[in-house]
């Protein structure tokens, strides 16, 4: 009939969103600094760890600089004195190879360019007395060949002394070990305080389990 109101009808079925993902309590920025916020479940402990934690971490950053400046700075002064040491002691003094030296088993290679053999060496002692030694040489040279030889004030065989770069590499090992050896002190003591932190704790708990238990156990 004309005129007559239609009945109602339900609203239209809204689809209910899609649950997004959960929070992934790893990506918390907090998470790390638990310690510093105030939470119920948080003990004088840790917040003792959290302070001890942050002073271990400010001498380190200070310690650690200075003990590499330091330790490098002693290290550079101890080489360079030794190779001043090598340069008033030793000099080149000309030798004879006794016998051929070995032959490489690739000639003309860039390996044989490189490479070097002991050989039996014969020269003349800083006191004139004839003398003999070994020495690194190029592969394939033959015996009665001329070539100078490093020695020391002893008239032994020896090294060339101490170069440059050979000492900036030496002071910059020593730089590098003390500053690791700093950071690695502070790592141990850090793992060292927790350790005893942590067995503090349980030490409590087991406290006020022994007076709680009976309690829990008693007959009813």
């Amino acid at each position: 009939m004309a005129g007559e109101i239609p009945p109602a009808q339900p609203p239209p079925a809204v689809p209910e969103p899609e649950p997004g993902p959960e929070p992934d309590p790893g990506r918390d920025p907090y998470l790390p600094f638990w310690r510093w916020r105030r939470n119920p479940l948080r003990r004088r402990s840790d917040r003792l760890r959290a302070w001890i934690a942050l002073g271990l971490a400010l001498a380190v950053l200070v310690a650690a600089p200075v003990a590499m400046f330091a330790v490098g700075d002693g290290a550079y002064s101890h080489y360079r004195d030794t190779a001043e040491h090598e340069r008033r002691t030793r000099d080149q003094r000309p030798a004879v190879l006794v016998h051929d030296a070995p032959r490489h088993p690739e000639p003309g290679s860039d390996e044989s360019k490189k490479v070097r053999y002991p050989v039996t060496v014969r020269f003349t002692g800083p006191d004139g007395t004839p003398r003999t030694g070994k020495t690194e040489v190029e592969p394939g040279l033959s015996a009665d060949t001329t070539v100078l030889v490093w020695v020391d004030a002893d008239g032994a065989v020896t090294g060339p002394p101490l170069a440059a770069e050979e000492i900036r590499s030496r002071t910059m090992g020593w730089a590098v070990l003390a500053f690791l050896g700093v950071v690695l002190a502070g790592l141990a003591a850090h793992a060292a305080t927790g350790l005893v932190l942590h067995r503090r704790n349980l030490a409590g708990w087991d406290e006020a389990w022994a007076a709680t238990a009976p309690r829990w156990s008693r007959s009813p």
